[in-house]
């Protein structure tokens, strides 16, 4: 029999007023996020006992064979952390790289694949920027004050999720409004100049669910620049870097059997920054002497349907999503200067049919537009391209023992025609041992950017798709009563078609290929009843190949004529987290970060360099002064460890900062 947790996700799935919860919190698919609004006959799933971008739909964790991470509103708020990559920086499988601190470029490699290989969706809409010349999402300008959870899913994903999902998918979720009308609210000043605020109001209604949020990051002192590489006589500018992000998001449920959604967010930022510059007569790189000034704006949104029928079992939602964003560079250093802009839209239909107990059948079309135009100094280009989708997954269990999902998917692209992807992830749970074995095997894409494809000079309409197939297979079991837990995984991913440069044409070109394997372990203690410690260790391997006589660029790292080490994958990493509530009203926790040393591009030149790794350790405290007012304190960075990831950017060093956080 399914498990108590799993019972009552079905039963909940046959309620009407239930529909859009369990439709639209299906975060990890780029139309299905938002839950339906509060009432007296709501029993909501408990979210962090449940993952939704394996499957699309809010499953047990414990009857998920995909390797997946989930961090929570509550993880969050307990480590104090503001930024994404904060949140992601502690997590097994990923390497953030940050170029110096707040708002600076943010990239995420998961599993030794690509940056550009992560889809990331933001309450279910695609964030990846058409505007960049590989596509990928800056992480850096993502804050994490109104944010219900993270999901990190690892492996190809394409089989669900389309092209981009070649090491995995980042789903991120905002908070839902709930009971009573309340607000939120905090400040907080310290190192790097920092003075943040944020604000919040939310609740909800018989029939309506509402969250408005504001949060304010601003530093204006961030050291980024590493003095070795400044020219005598030369100033060191900080960085200095401000974000206003603004979301709202309803939830109104019309009927007993349609419910609208309907999110929205925007990011205005700017970054004071040193950018590179090549002087005559020499021409060699140096840090400009002046700052320029990078401009950010984004905007998300979506508003969908969800519509019941029979009694629950079938549940379709249906609804568009759309992305723009603004990049553009001014200031006196004019070879830098540039305007970007970028947009998306997704149009989309989806049924979930509970088939039996335990068994759901998902199917789903989609069409995406996308476009992009820049100019600089040097170039001007404007481009557009589509992709149209669909696909169809079962999940399901059998009994207390056997549980799994199938899914594929077939793409066709407006530029290289058609692709189809595929994912199975079989899971077996030993009750009587507590000891559950998973595995997923599955196939991967990333369509070429419009900038790949179109660019002047650069540019190879001809391009295909970069391709992957790879497997993971693992364990987790609980010991002492589940008092211990602890597991590891085994991963390898075979990448083709990997998009590279051809230094004789000057053209893009699908030549190289790479194999990415290493094992994920972890072990959690409930050392007692208010201290729980969590080790992760992650073991990566990749290895990059050229066919003979061609460049490896800048890019890879060689190790033989055709085979070389791709840049910024740190081979060992350990986080190590610790929570202890030594009394009712005191929280106190804290983070070890440790990443091996990696291969890296010297910031001034092509050359490679076997860059050093760090050991970072936070330490964040809340004490509850009051029921509705907290004091809050946390250090960054303790032993002030002096690192560039990448290089010849300053990571922040030594960070005190603190401030009050209150609730009405």
């Amino acid at each position: 029999m399914p498990s108590a947790l799993f019972r009552h996700a079905r039963a909940a799935a046959r309620r009407p007023v239930l529909a859009a919860l369990l439709l639209s919190s299906a975060s990890g698919l780029a139309h299905a996020q938002s839950p339906a609004p509060g009432g007296t006959a709501q029993q909501p799933i408990d979210l962090p006992e449940v993952v939704v971008s394996a499957t699309g739909i809010p499953t047990p964790a414990n009857r998920i064979a995909s390797s997946v991470s989930v961090v929570t509103a509550e993880d969050i708020e307990r480590q104090q952390l503001r930024t994404v990559p904060q949140v992601l920086q502690s997590l097994p499988g990923l390497n953030v790289v940050q170029t110096g601190g707040p708002g600076g470029q943010t990239s995420v490699f998961i599993r030794g694949t690509n940056s550009n290989h992560v889809k990331v969706l933001i309450d279910g809409i695609d964030a990846g920027n058409p505007s960049t010349p590989n596509g990928a999402f800056d992480f850096g300008q993502l804050l994490a004050t109104d944010l219900a959870r993270i999901e990190v899913l690892r492996g190809p994903q394409s089989g669900l999720y389309g092209s981009d999902a070649i090491g995995g998918v980042i789903s991120i979720t905002t908070k839902k409004g709930e009971g009573p009308p309340k607000f939120f609210g905090y400040v907080e000043g310290g190192s790097l100049g920092t003075f943040n605020q944020a604000a919040a109001v939310s609740g909800s209604t018989e029939r309506l669910s509402y969250s408005f949020n504001v949060t304010h990051f601003s530093s204006t002192d961030i050291p980024v620049t590493p003095p070795g590489i400044i020219p005598p006589g030369y100033p060191n500018n900080p960085n200095a870097y401000d974000n206003w992000t603004y979301s709202t998001r309803l939830d109104l449920q019309m009927t007993d059997n349609l419910a609208l959604n309907f999110v929205a967010r925007y990011i205005d930022s700017q970054l004071a920054f040193t950018p590179d510059i090549y002087p005559p007569p020499l021409f060699e790189g140096i840090p400009a002497p002046q700052t320029s000034t990078s401009l950010n704006s984004m905007f998300f949104t979506k508003g969908e349907g969800v519509w019941s029928a029979l009694d629950g079992v079938l549940h379709t939602t249906f609804g568009v999503s759309a992305m723009n964003t603004s990049n553009p560079t001014v200031g006196p250093n004019l070879s830098v200067n540039g305007q970007y802009e970028g947009d998306r839209q997704t149009y989309y239909l989806r049924s979930n049919l509970a088939a039996a107990a335990g068994q759901n059948l998902i199917a789903g079309v989609e069409r995406r537009n996308e476009s992009m135009t820049s100019s600089t100094q040097y170039t001007e280009m404007s481009a557009s391209t589509g992709d149209t989708g669909a696909y169809a997954e079962w999940q399901g269990t059998f009994g207390d023992r056997f549980f799994g999902a199938a899914n594929v998917r077939y793409d066709s692209d407006d530029t290289f025609g058609d692709h189809s992807t595929f994912r199975l992830a079989p899971g077996f749970l030993i009750p009587e041992t507590g000891t559950t074995i998973k595995g997923s095997y599955g196939t991967g894409f990333k369509a070429p950017s419009l900038y790949q494809l179109y660019a002047p000079i650069y540019g190879n309409a001809a391009l295909e798709p970069e391709e992957s197939t790879g497997y993971d297979i693992g364990f987790e079991q609980q010991a002492f009563g589940g008092r211990v837990t602890f597991g590891a995984a085994y991963f390898h991913n075979d990448i083709t078609n990997l998009i590279s440069y051809d230094p004789v044409t000057f053209e893009n070109v699908n030549i190289s290929s790479a194999t990415t394997q290493g094992a994920e372990t972890f072990i959690a203690f409930q050392v007692m009843e208010r201290l729980k410690l969590r080790v992760d260790y992650t073991y990566t391997y990749v290895i990059g190949y050229m066919p003979p006589g061609e460049p490896f660029g800048a890019s890879c790292a060689p190790l033989t004529p055709t085979s070389c080490t791709p840049l910024r994958r740190p081979n060992n990493k350990v986080s190590v987290t610790a929570d202890w509530n030594p009394t009712d009203q005191l929280n106190l926790s804290a983070t070890l970060i440790y990443a091996s040393a990696w291969w890296d591009i010297v910031r001034l030149t092509s050359d490679t360099i076997d860059q050093p790794g760090y050991t970072v350790v936070n330490l964040a405290a809340n004490y509850a002064w009051t029921p509705n007012a907290t004091l809050f304190a946390r250090i960054d960075n303790l032993f002030d460890q002096t690192y560039e990831n990448p290089n010849g950017f300053l990571a922040p060093g030594f960070g005190a900062y603190g401030g009050l956080k209150f609730t009405y």
